[in-house]
């Protein structure tokens, strides 16, 4: 593989011509981000390799676009759990892959509190899975290990937590990515000191785009409602989080994984992705920017705060310092708070109002 970057290739970017024939293995494909990354690593014409289980919902990107069909020969879909070393290290054998993005979690926080096992099962076990699976395959210049924002303790002041913080987590869902990060330090430290596959983790904020129908989501939750005429139940109007458009970390990946299969060692390391300050916002913010973009196109988009009590423990506030990716990776975020919420309801409204698969795909391909 060749592990120099064209002069002319900006830094922070993504550069097609390395992704160009690269063989990718991507867990996790069926997925909200997974299925954003494959039609963008298809478009640059990388062959993918994807690991997964079945989407939970019908409606979910991957088989609402019906992905394997629209990326044709550039994606090997595999239904696979990470869970199973077997045949997770089987499937990599057979992909025989340049670069590695590990996407596959069980990534919800409530559902964490109801399958706590299962959570760290897949999280913690399911990350050394692959990187035993990769360890036994030599041809691996790169791996982006996706974990979270939530990795974190979380004190609960108003600090922008860097990648030199501590790693903690109240509920089972951070605790097991703080564990997985634990987990790739010591492959990392123990069997890829020399670079070889150079391994690095990438904490985004909160994700948002088109294509979201998970549980417990906010986005996803208040669609379904406004979709059917339902009004949103929010739980914690206050709870502040980094909010950003898919296409923004995403990008980050790919520059990192770029930079990994470059310069090897030298970016092993930890980090963050997120918006910039000004996209911090609360979540009656984000509904009410949200809810005022679907009523100008003839939806109630009606919401209000659930006053029960007994809700599981979550964060008031997360905030990410990136200013690490910024002077290192010279990568930053594209989008805005408004703009990534206009990209994320025009994407949902298509789907609602019976786009076709190939109008989604289009907006897709148009998005990142």
């Amino acid at each position: 593989m060749n592990k120099t970057r064209p002069m002319e290739s900006p830094r922070g970017e993504v550069d097609p011509r390395f992704w160009s024939g690269k063989r990718v293995f991507l867990t996790g494909h069926t997925g909200f981000k997974g299925s954003w990354l494959s039609v963008w690593l298809a478009r640059m014409g990388a062959e993918i390799f994807g690991f997964a289980l079945v989407p939970e919902q019908d409606d979910d990107m991957f088989a609402a676009l019906d992905i394997p069909a629209r990326l044709g020969g550039r994606l090997r879909h595999q239904i696979g759990d990470v869970r199973d070393l077997t045949a997770l290290t089987q499937a990599v054998r057979h992909a025989r892959p340049d670069v590695i993005f590990h996407m596959a979690a069980q990534p919800l926080v409530r559902r964490s509190y109801r399958m706590p096992v299962e959570t760290l099962a897949t999280n913690v076990m399911g990350t050394a899975h692959l990187l035993e699976a990769a360890r036994a395959h030599d041809a691996v210049s790169a791996i982006v290990i996706i974990t979270t924002d939530k990795v974190y303790e979380n004190t609960g002041g108003d600090q922008a937590y860097s990648e030199d913080d501590r790693l903690g987590g109240h509920d089972p869902y951070s605790a097991s990515k703080a564990m997985a990060e634990l987990a790739v330090s010591a492959w990392r430290r123990s069997f890829f000191a020399d670079g070889r596959p150079a391994v690095a983790t990438a904490r985004a904020g909160n994700v948002i785009g088109g294509g979201d129908w998970s549980e417990d989501r906010l986005i996803a939750d208040a669609m379904r409602a406004w979709r059917d005429d339902r009004e949103l139940i929010i739980r914690n109007p206050s709870a502040t989080r980094p909010w950003q458009h898919v296409s923004d970390p995403l990008r980050g990946y790919l520059v990192l994984a770029q930079e990994l299969a470059s310069e090897g060692a030298r970016y092993a390391q930890a980090w963050n992705f997120g918006p910039e300050i000004y996209s911090v916002c609360d979540v009656q913010g984000v509904i009410d920017r949200l809810a005022k973009s679907m009523r100008d196109h003839d939806f109630a988009a009606r919401w209000r705060a659930d006053p029960s009590t007994g809700q599981p423990h979550e964060a008031t506030r997360l905030e990410l310092d990136c200013s690490k990716a910024r002077e290192e990776l010279h990568w930053r975020p594209k989008h805005g708070l408004d703009e990534a919420l206009s990209l994320t309801a025009d994407w949902y409204r298509a789907q609602i109002s019976g786009a076709s698969p190939q109008a989604l795909f289009d907006l897709t391909l148009a998005q990142t």
